[in-house]
């Protein structure tokens, strides 16, 4: 090395990080044409750890504090090196920095529906979104498998890979909670901590430790949730006789309240019961448990709703004419 070369090169005296913008997961020190000053001093803040990686190898971790860097501080670098106790000498090495806040405000969401297997249904394309906040714990594991030698790796870089672990998990953890998806609404705080459960191996595999996972909303897609709610109008309308019936029921009152006097609400009252009774025993016939259905050659009277004869010209129970 010529005595320019020497004068050139920077000596650092103190090595420390502080976060600039929200995301930042690992930075590295910017190291080129500096070396580290016997007794420099290293701080890490709350939030924060530093690795030393030496010709590509992790040489020492160091959790929150103020060190100054000697033997005493550096036992594994000092020992890669084969440093006299002494340790005078400048030393280079690369020094990352780690975020070790939580992430928060991360979100998921199926793009596509993903199919998944129910109790009650067989079978449903269901869509899922909700938020998680994760932390970075241990370093090394993070270095080694994830951000390497990047200058910059944020928390916006990993988003993809965990999007795809999650969405990976996700059938899996519905299919095994058990529970159908009617009832899937009620239930979406069961289904988070399954989720947060299934996802913690992967997680570790990072380096990170995941906090929290919530599932904000689970639906169908549009075709699906149409065929759904026919089918639930159909459970909320019940007995189809009875709900006849009491539509018949409903429109009594306004017959009766038609002009036209006593005769009109004799009239308006027999033909509400000679509609019900048709219609329930079509219902009861179609259902094979309500009776046979009306033989060809009778009719109802419509004053008074009795069976008569189709020929007949007045009714043989209230004399009312007929039709």
């Amino acid at each position: 090395m010529s005595l320019g070369d020497f004068i050139k090169k920077q000596f650092i005296d103190v090595i420390q990080w502080t976060e600039d913008a929200d995301g930042v997961l690992a930075y590295r020190y910017p190291m080129q044409d500096m070396e580290i000053q016997n007794g420099a001093q290293l701080t890490v803040r709350e939030t924060q750890m530093a690795l030393f990686v030496d010709e590509g190898e992790i040489a020492d971790v160091f959790s929150p504090g103020l060190y100054t860097l000697d033997t005493r501080t550096l036992p594994v670098l000092t020992n890669l090196r084969n440093w006299d106790k002494a340790f005078k000498s400048p030393f280079k090495s690369d020094v990352y920095f780690f975020s070790t806040r939580s992430q928060t405000d991360q979100k998921w969401g199926t793009q596509q529906p993903i199919t998944i297997r129910d109790k009650d249904f067989g079978s449903v394309r269901l869509r899922g979104f909700g938020m998680y906040a994760y932390h970075l714990d241990e370093p090394q594991t993070f270095h080694k498998k994830i951000s390497g030698t990047r200058a910059v790796y944020t928390a916006a870089d990993l988003e993809g890979q965990l999007r795809s672990t999650i969405l990976a998990r996700f059938a899996d953890a519905f299919a095994t909670s058990g529970v159908p998806f009617l009832d899937m609404a009620a239930n979406q705080a069961l289904l988070a901590d399954k989720m947060k459960a299934s996802l913690a191996p992967s997680s570790r595999d990072f380096g990170l430790s995941l906090d929290t996972f919530a599932v904000e909303n689970l639906s169908l897609p549009d075709e699906l949730q149409k065929r759904l709610d026919e089918r639930i109008g159909m459970n909320i309308a019940g007995n189809l006789q009875q709900y006849t019936q009491f539509q018949v029921a409903k429109s009594i009152p306004v017959a009766a309240a038609n002009e036209g006097g006593g005769a009109g609400v004799g009239a308006g009252l027999g033909a509400g019961i000679a509609m019900g009774k048709a219609m329930a025993d079509a219902i009861g016939g179609a259902g094979g448990g309500g009776g046979a259905a009306p033989a060809k050659d009778t009719k109802f009277c419509s004053a008074c709703g009795k069976p008569i004869a189709r020929a007949a010209k007045f009714c043989p129970e209230c004399g009312a004419p007929q039709s």
